[in-house]
């Protein structure tokens, strides 16, 4: 029992069906971008490069941005998305609406791998923070025992006897 739809409405949809499929990819290569960016930062992790740990932690700022603003446009997109299709049951699918059930996949696909990846530099990160306060408080300072020449002085004497 299929229900006749306006070309108007069906043209809505494809509209919809299309902007959703377009901000689904955007996301994937974000996501994909930002796994890239944590598998390089684990490299920098291992190779203890600051510098680098630094800037890759920059730009995961801005790319973890980057991936919430497109969440904020695909969750209602999707809402939106899911409306249209109750409202005419589903019954017209379009060559289209396949790779969105691909594309939401791939998605949940690269969200796990991008959490386990951070886990896995996180651990990495807080083993070498360890070492670095260990290593810190096996330092010697060889100043330690000195006293500053600054600081205060016990009082010897206070009064000099001058013979002239």
């Amino acid at each position: 029992m299929q229900k006749e739809i306006s070309e108007e409405e069906l043209a809505e949809r494809i509209a919809i069906l299309k902007r959703f499929r377009e901000l689904l990819e955007q996301q994937r290569k974000k996501f994909q971008e930002y796994l890239n960016m944590l598998e390089l930062q684990e490299n920098k992790i291992t190779e203890e490069d600051t510098a680098s740990i630094v800037a890759h932690s920059n730009l995961e700022e801005q790319i973890v941005s980057g991936i919430n603003s497109l969440q904020k446009v695909i969750v209602p997109m999707q809402q939106l998305y899911e409306s249209v299709n109750a409202r005419t049951g589903d019954a017209y699918k379009t060559a289209d609406s396949e790779p969105i059930v691909k594309l939401q996949g791939e998605l949940s696909n690269l969200r796990t791998q991008v959490l386990a990846q951070n886990e896995k530099n996180q651990q990495l990160l807080k083993r070498r923070m360890v070492e670095l306060r260990k290593e810190i408080l096996s330092i010697k300072n060889p100043y330690k025992s000195n006293q500053s020449v600054y600081a205060e002085q016990a009082k010897t004497g206070t009064l000099v006897h001058i013979d002239a």
